[in-house]
């Protein structure tokens, strides 16, 4: 505990130096480059290059504070623990891979912080050791490979510039058709990180981790590093057919997800699939264009993304490991410290006025009305708005207002201090934070001018979203079962995308696999192979056994036999 204690401090410090660093960059119009030659061959300089902008070094401050609070929360969840040293090692790795990506304007720098987040996310999600995290683990990793091997494929090609510092050819590259090739390269990378569609099935997947985990992943690290990477290759892409077509897969990602959310009903994946809609909104509105916009949304909400997991976190703990929320109900009476938190969480990620997520959503929206946005992703973005309010209704409901369906011994109550302190600083977080960030970003207010109708169609969206949530668990309850797993498998399984990314993907090869099994290792490789050496082993081993038994026998055998040879031979 002693450990887990001073790295959430030592955290908390570096993530107070890089904020007040951070702000003196942004203030003062600065970006700092720190270069380390290793070696040259020819024109190509295999260098370690760090950048230090106020876009780095604020989302390190946040990467590094949410995460201090997560190993403060684990502290104590994770006390039972047997292997509690092994998950504090792993999770600190996890924080320095997510900062080396963030602080790298070089694609060789960038792959290992993007290789460590792969490979190390993996090791989280089989940490707790059956058949179900393996199959969610190797779900992750190969999904993620795709984006690995797609970054292998840009640094490959960004060797014809003569070095792989994308950030200095950004600029005056950007009609080069090579670093067009590029750049989708680097779009495909961050879908998968980023799990926009056809590469979802992983997200959910990964609830498989321990929920701190979960906080941190989708919160500010493993899922935010393919919005950041694609933040920082912009310049080179905004207004070209790549970006639109990202802002429309990032429309559906969206609408789909929050689809998906209002017919689950484990809530650790209900949450999960809220990431994945606030992933597609930011990649909607970074492919129209807008960048900042995008980065100051993924901010605001790592914020209360975390905290939610955290909550739930306490209330899985406290229904005996029960994720499913149709147990939950009634809890507020029991925990109500977790649960009024859980709520300002939830109204953050709706939108509601004045609480983090209202800043950055509002705002984005707005801006979508300004632009040339086509009717579908418009249509999309503002319907999956309304769907997250009927998802965090839904969760409402179930857990907190429904009548109490557990066993009746069972010790429900908020947690002790260490989780509750852990939670209470992003609980500030996500009341102050989106106000504490538009101030820090957007020093000139940046002014929409609207019509009347226009500006409150957000606010219309999220009470019709509310009223909506509100209607769908009415009619779902008056369902039958057999139409409710029908309505599950097909919208809370994401439109079947996890049995095509899974068995459709794998059947084949492993149809193929067995096939071969059959024909070699089962047929001739088995027959010229290992059973004939295995009889031919065994007619040595008798001859050897029959000699060993006889061997008076076999003694006078010999015996006579050489007198004979000698006789022949003097004769």
């Amino acid at each position: 505990m002693n450990l887990y204690f001073i790295t959430s401090l030592f955290l908390v410090f570096l993530a107070l130096i890089s904020l007040i660093f951070g702000n003196y960059l942004i203030f003062n119009n600065l970006s700092i480059f720190l270069e380390y030659k290793f070696y040259g061959v020819n024109s190509a300089d295999l260098v370690m290059v760090l950048l230090f902008d106020w876009k780095s070094t604020i989302f390190m401050s946040t990467v590094m504070f949410i995460s201090s609070m997560v190993i403060l929360y684990s502290s104590s969840y994770m006390s039972g623990d047997l292997n509690k040293i092994r998950f504090l090692l792993l999770v600190v790795l996890f924080v320095l891979s997510m900062i080396l990506m963030i602080i790298s304007p070089n694609l060789i720098s960038i792959l290992l912080g993007w290789d460590g987040l792969g490979l190390i996310s993996y090791c989280l999600v089989i940490f707790y050791q059956n058949v179900k995290s393996y199959n969610a683990g190797m779900l992750t990793i190969l999904s993620n490979r795709v984006g690995d091997a797609a970054i292998l494929l840009s640094i490959a090609w960004m060797l014809n510039y003569g070095g792989w510092n994308f950030y200095f050819y950004l600029d005056y590259m950007d009609k080069d058709k090579l670093m067009i090739f590029i750049g989708s390269l680097v779009i495909l990378a961050g879908m998968t990180k980023s799990a926009q569609i056809p590469f979802s099935a992983w997200l959910p997947a990964a609830m498989a981790a321990p929920t701190p985990v979960s906080a941190l992943v989708h919160s500010s690290t493993l899922v935010t590093a393919g919005v950041y990477l694609l933040i920082r290759f912009s310049p080179l892409l905004v207004n070209t057919n790549l970006f639109k077509i990202l802002m429309l897969t990032g429309a559906l990602t969206m609408f789909i997800s929050g689809l998906g959310a209002n017919f689950e009903y484990d809530l650790k994946k209900i949450i999960a699939l809220s990431t994945l809609s606030q992933l597609g909104l930011m990649m909607c509105i970074l492919g129209a264009g807008f960048s900042n916009l995008a980065f100051f949304h993924l901010l605001a909400h790592a914020f209360f993304k975390s905290m939610l997991f955290l909550c739930a976190g306490i209330l899985i703990h406290s229904f005996g490991d029960m994720q499913d929320i149709r147990f939950m109900g009634n809890s507020v009476k029991f925990m109500p410290l977790t649960c009024s938190i859980f709520n300002i969480a939830n109204l953050a990620l709706c939108g509601l006025p004045f609480l983090t997520g209202f800043y950055s959503k509002d705002l984005i929206l707005e801006v979508n009305l300004l632009t040339n946005l086509n009717i579908l992703s418009f249509f999309l973005c503002y319907l999956s708005t309304g769907l997250t309010v009927c998802y965090s209704v839904r969760i409402f409901y179930w857990s907190f207002i429904s009548e109490f369906n557990f066993l009746t011994l069972i010790n429900l109550h908020d947690e002790d201090w260490l989780m509750i302190m852990g939670m209470i600083f992003l609980f500030i977080l996500s009341i102050l934070g989106g106000a504490m960030l538009i101030w820090l970003m957007m020093p000139v207010m940046m002014t929409i001018y609207l019509p009347l109708p226009l500006k409150l169609l957000v606010l219309a969206v999220i009470m019709a979203g509310g009223i909506l949530g509100v209607m769908v668990n009415y009619f779902y309850m008056l369902m039958s079962f057999r139409v409710q797993l029908k309505f599950l498998s097909f919208l809370g399984g994401i439109w079947f995308m996890p049995y095509l990314a899974t068995y459709g993907v794998n059947s084949s090869t492993l149809k193929l696999g067995l096939g071969f099994k059959k024909i070699l290792d089962l047929g001739w490789t088995e027959e010229l192979l290992a059973m004939n050496v295995t009889n031919n082993l065994n007619k040595l081993m008798n001859f050897f056994q029959v000699t060993h038994m006889n061997n008076l026998k076999i003694y006078l055998l010999i015996f006579v036999s050489w007198i004979f040879l000698v006789f022949m031979i003097l004769i």
